[in-house]
């Protein structure tokens, strides 16, 4: 029993001890590697991270995760089924610990024989780790949880136990290595008994024998419910024997006891406290008087026994933080036990054996010792699911015909099969290696087998390495490797920018690095992917420097003079995968000391190419054989010699060609240049005489429309037509007089490079030379936008051409004859009153043009056009035709501008331009 201070003050007096938490046994498997002390530490770790990267990829290859899975299926624990589902079975770090879990297994293996089944008290056993890890933190832990520790703690004192009483009944030490994994534990006893003493884990309730505190308030919290519980019940039946309730009714409200009692009998219970209602009303649930002390005693000691419960709670989950690393040590030997007999159970389901690891010393043994490695009839793991029974049948007994050793400690081992029966698929292999071999060269025919025979032994070197039986027959025997590092699959990476054959050498050049006397190098398609002669010659030196650095290392290969390597040194030898000619079909089995060939036509001939193809391999097969390579050579060499002497005199013609060319261009230049300049001179002089007659032709015009205004003045109504025809005469004779031909400005500016300008008008040669507006800059893939009436289109440079300049002046006023565009300027009074205005001419002084510009622009250049006109006067607004935005702007302005008195709109005789009378 357990003593505490007062109820109420023992959960301020609490505290808890902080334990570190300790690493987890079972953690990924461990890389061991040998490294010079006299390298950089920043180099043993590069070199240590390295090799645990090549172990990682080694284990996706070879799907160890995979035999992992199948392995969870026979673990009893569900920290054994995670720890294998992750692939989190422990490693040997060296022979010694690896021969460690091989004697446990041996030993599991007799205990299932014996006892028919792992133990039962695996399966009370609970993962109890993130509870302990909460008690670390401080968290209270909940009953059902301190009794999840408590089951734990009692069937791990009882596994061991029942591995005592099995090792007791035995003649020998067999047994030992399962007792040796528990034998160092802490089964904490004490706490156990302790949480036994607090809490009943059938009941969940904490007990009255947890604290002389707990047993002292329960004791008067029953003393006084007893009391509490008879005086309700005699206000009850008083109550009822006076008609205030059908029966008499004792019950709890508000946490307090109370009776009922009907409302309009409220007065049967007087100074009475109403706790609650039922829902009609009708009835009360009042608290006598008297029973007030009793509740509120009540009240008191519920608290205090709360108080006390999480007190004892809190207790309990100290000592249980203070025990965290007994605890955590004790449940990671469990699921090292766990794993033994898991391990056990998958030897009994693939028929395992266990194997031996070989000496390193040569001389030491006899004639068993002269091969290092030997397996026979071994089958892979994986394929062999298929064909056996399931998992969870493995647990069963069933009888064993198996050969046993000793190996020192007495304990005795299980080395050979646990059944007598073996599955033909997937076809067994033999694996025969002598101790002197260091290099293995494997060839054969395409989906013979290679890869999946190295990847068996690769697989058999991991399932050795971790205590594990493998699935051959008798004693196989294989050396300890502390590293197993493979180089199988398409190591292409898009990501890395490798290709096929610089992602293996770049495997291969990491895995040197790492490789140790003790490590097992795999290698499959050896210096394939690139020129086969530098191939071949890169693998060669590979395979020579493995030999002198590495335990053993196996290849697969197509070349035929990797497998001549072992002529010349006895530390090479040659495997070959075996191929029937009769059926032309691979039979998966290993000739050891032969050399095998690819029959890749046979194999095509097999699957039905066309026989011509075949007979044209076939003759190219025969012309590669070495002794037809030397004669090959030497025509080889004369079509090279006659190639080179046909290139060089090809050279000489070209370099005369090119001499001739040179000199036929620069001639070609100079004339150019020549050409160029009297082209500028011709067009700076023409270009000149234009200047001066159009100059001239300018001061005539003005002349003629100087007199034209100053006859108007003076000349009648009847003489106006006549001025009107004679100022168009003499204009007409000024412009055909100084009128050039018609083709002059067409090959002026088809000679000349012409860039139109935004704004500026041009002629449409595939419209007849209708004028456009051009609407947008010209880009630089020479074409521009242009505009004809509401039609844009965009057109190349030379599907247009620039207005003369003799003809823009007409083209910008689009004006029609002078007798058409007459108006009467002259100010008058009519007889209504209103003002007349006279005849007036249009000319570029009385006009503003829009066109062109934009509708902001435009509103700028009308009224500043409209502020300019003397007053009775005559403003021609071209604003043209266009989508119309100018045009009602123009017509808007106009409407509301004061200074306009009137304006008449566009006519037939005047399309796109409006005529204003200035006031």
């Amino acid at each position: 029993m357990l003593s505490s201070p007062s109820p109420l003050k023992l959960s301020s007096n609490l505290f808890f001890i902080a334990v570190p938490k300790s690493s987890i046994l079972f953690a990924k498997p461990t890389v061991v590697t040998n490294f010079s002390l006299s390298d950089s530490p920043e180099s043993n770790f590069n070199q240590l991270t390295l090799a645990r990267s090549l172990q990682s990829e080694t284990l996706d290859i070879l799907e160890w995760a995979s035999v992992c899975r199948q392995l969870s299926a026979l673990a009893s624990t569900s920290m054994g089924v995670s720890a294998a589902h992750k692939a989190q079975i422990p490693f040997g770090k060296s022979k010694e610990e690896s021969q460690k879990l091989l004697n446990q297994t041996a030993a599991a293996v007799d205990a299932v024989a014996t006892i028919g089944s792992p133990p039962s008290d695996f399966q009370s056993i609970e993962d109890i780790s993130e509870i302990v890890n909460a008690a670390v933190l401080g968290k209270l832990l909940t009953i059902n949880e301190l009794c999840s520790v408590r089951r734990t703690l009692i069937a791990a004192k009882a596994l061991f136990q029942k591995l005592e009483d099995l090792a007791s009944k035995a003649d020998s030490n067999r047994y030992l290595p399962l007792l040796e994994v528990l034998e160092d534990c802490d089964f904490l006893v004490k706490l156990e008994r302790t949480i036994g003493l607090c809490i009943d884990c059938n009941l969940s309730v904490i007990l009255d024998t947890a604290s002389e505190d707990l047993e002292i308030i329960r004791s008067e919290k029953k003393r006084n419910m007893e009391k509490l519980e008879a005086l309700l019940k005699e206000m009850s039946s008083k109550i009822f024997k006076a008609g205030g309730i059908d029966s008499p009714l004792v019950t709890k409200r508000r946490a307090r006891m109370c009776v009922g009692v009907r409302a309009r009998y409220k007065y049967l219970v007087p100074d009475g406290v109403v706790l609650d209602a039922s829902s009609s009303g009708a009835t009360y649930f009042m608290e006598p008087n008297e029973a007030v002390e009793l509740n509120n005693m009540e009240v008191r000691l519920s608290n205090a026994e709360k108080a006390e419960e999480i007190g004892i709670l809190s207790f309990l989950t100290s000592e249980i933080a203070k025990s965290e690393v007994k605890i955590v040590y004790l449940l990671d030997k469990i699921v090292e036990l766990d794993l033994a007999f898991a391990r056990a159970a998958y030897a009994r389901w693939m028929n395992g054996a266990c194997p031996i690891f070989s000496s390193k010393d040569l001389n030491s043994g006899g004639a068993e010792l002269a091969i290092s490695v030997d397996i026979e009839g071994i089958q892979h793991p994986l394929l062999l699911e298929s064909s056996l029974k399931s998992l969870s049948d493995s647990r069963a007994p069933s009888s064993r015909s198996a050969l046993s050793s000793n190996d020192g400690n007495d304990v005795k081992i299980v080395c050979g099969s646990l059944y007598s029966g073996v599955s033909d698929f997937p076809v067994p292999i033999d694996v025969k290696i002598g101790c002197g071999t260091r290099v293995v060269v494997i060839s054969g025919p395409n989906t013979g087998g290679k890869t999946a025979s190295m990847k068996t032994l690769g697989l058999a070197s991991l399932m050795s390495k971790a205590g594990m039986y493998l699935p051959a027959k008798n004693h196989p025997k294989l050396p300890w490797f502390d590293l197993v590092l493979a180089d199988i699959g398409d190591q292409q990476s898009l990501e890395q920018s490798l290709s096929t054959f610089s992602g293996h050498i770049s495997r291969i050049c990491n895995i040197l690095k790492v490789a140790s006397k003790e490590s097992l190098i795999l290698i499959d398609e050896i210096g394939s992917g690139t020129d086969p002669s530098e191939g071949v010659a890169l693998s060669t030196s590979i395979l020579q420097y493995l030999k002198d650095r590495v335990n053993l290392a196996v290849v697969t290969t197509h070349y035929a003079d990797l497998s001549l390597l072992k002529e010349k040194d006895h530390q090479f030898e040659n495997a070959a995968m075996e191929f029937s000619s009769e059926t032309l079909q691979p039979t998966y089995r290993v000739l050891w000391g032969s050399i095998g060939n690819s029959n890749a036509l046979s194999i095509a001939k097999a699957i039905g190419f066309n026989q011509q193809i075949i007979e044209r391999a076939q003759n190219w097969v025969e012309r590669l054989k070495p002794e037809k390579q030397k004669e090959r050579k030497g025509l080889l060499y004369r079509s090279l010699i006659e190639e080179r002497n046909r290139l060089e005199a090809q050279a000489k013609m070209a370099a005369s060609l090119h001499s001739e060319t040179r000199d036929i261009y620069h001639e070609i230049r100079d004339e150019a240049e020549d050409l160029d300049m009297r082209k500028r001179a011709l067009m700076a002089k023409e270009t000149l005489k234009v200047r001066e007659e159009v100059k001239t032709a300018k001061s005539q015009l003005e002349i003629v429309l100087q007199e034209f205004d100053n006859r108007l003045k003076t000349a009648g109504v009847d003489q106006l037509n006549l001025l009107i025809r004679k100022s168009e005469a003499a204009v007409a004779s000024i412009i055909e007089a100084y009128s050039p031909d018609d083709g002059f400005f067409v090959n002026e500016i088809s000679k000349t490079s012409y860039t139109p300008q935004f704004g500026e008008q041009v002629y449409l040669k595939g419209l007849g030379d209708k004028i456009a507006t051009v609407v947008e800059a010209p880009g630089d893939d020479e074409t521009v936008l242009v505009q004809y009436g509401n039609i844009k289109v965009r057109l190349k440079n030379n599907e247009i051409r620039a207005i003369p300049s003799t003809d823009k002046n007409a083209a910008t006023s689009s004006v029609p004859p002078l007798t058409q565009r007459v108006w009467r300027s002259r100010a008058g009074e009519s007889k209504d009153g209103e003002v007349s205005y006279s005849p007036a001419v249009q000319t570029s002084k009385n006009t503003v043009d829009l066109r062109g510009m934009r509708v902001e622009e435009a509103s700028y250049h009308l009224d500043m056009a409209i502020a300019a006109r003397e007053s009775q006067s005559v403003l021609f607004v071209v604003h043209g035709m266009g989508t119309g935005a100018v045009k009602e702007r123009a017509l808007e302005i106009l409407k509301k501008h004061p200074r306009v008195a009137k304006y008449e709109a566009e006519s037939p005789m005047n399309y796109g331009c409006t005529v204003a009378f200035i006031k």
